[in-house]
């Protein structure tokens, strides 16, 4: 029997609890992702280094809305939407990717699987930049994020790379009725 070999068991206990499963089914109170075409309207927003332009934007609960992002600044950035509890936990997932040497400060590193020396079984828990919430934008580059709100709420709209929140990379997003 399959499940009666320890290290058999022992994988599929392993893969069943894999951040990287939960990782994948994102869901949000305040909206989903939405194709370009279903927008309503497009807002431009520019990414400069340490700040948004502008710092205040205000939509309709139901509203589709393309995000056109442009970096004019000479770091990485990030537009991600969320509450301010959504922006820490965030955080600190950008702060391990920096750490471990995928997030560079003008951009992301393809974690190669033939890298000499690294064990790479222990880097794939959830270190991707995948959330449907967010994208990054490189120095000079133009990136999309188009978003359906659902509900009147107060949200933020941040980078969350480390330390730009904190040197005022963040935005006020409300939703009104």
């Amino acid at each position: 029997m399959f499940l009666r070999n320890p290290l058999a068991l022992a994988a599929c206990v392993l893969a069943l609890s894999s951040p990287v499963w939960a990782a994948s089914a994102h869901s949000y109170d305040f909206g989903q992702p939405a194709p370009a075409a279903q927008a309503t309207r497009s807002i431009e927003v520019v990414l400069s280094d340490m700040s948004f332009d502008p710092k205040a934007i205000q939509v309709k609960a139901g509203e589709t809305v393309r995000f056109v992002l442009v970096n004019k600044g000479q770091l990485l950035h990030e537009f991600n939407l969320g509450d301010a509890a959504m922006h820490a936990q965030h955080q600190q997932e950008m702060l391990q990717m920096q750490q471990s040497g995928m997030l560079t400060p003008t951009g992301m590193k393809e974690m190669s699987h033939d890298m000499a020396g690294m064990d790479h079984g222990s880097m794939d828990h959830g270190m991707k930049h995948d959330d449907p919430n967010s994208v990054l934008v490189e120095p000079g580059k133009t990136a999309e994020l188009t978003w359906t709100f659902s509900k009147a709420t107060s949200l933020e709209f941040a980078c969350n790379i480390p330390g730009h929140y904190q040197a005022g990379m963040v935005g006020k997003l409300t939703v009104s009725q």
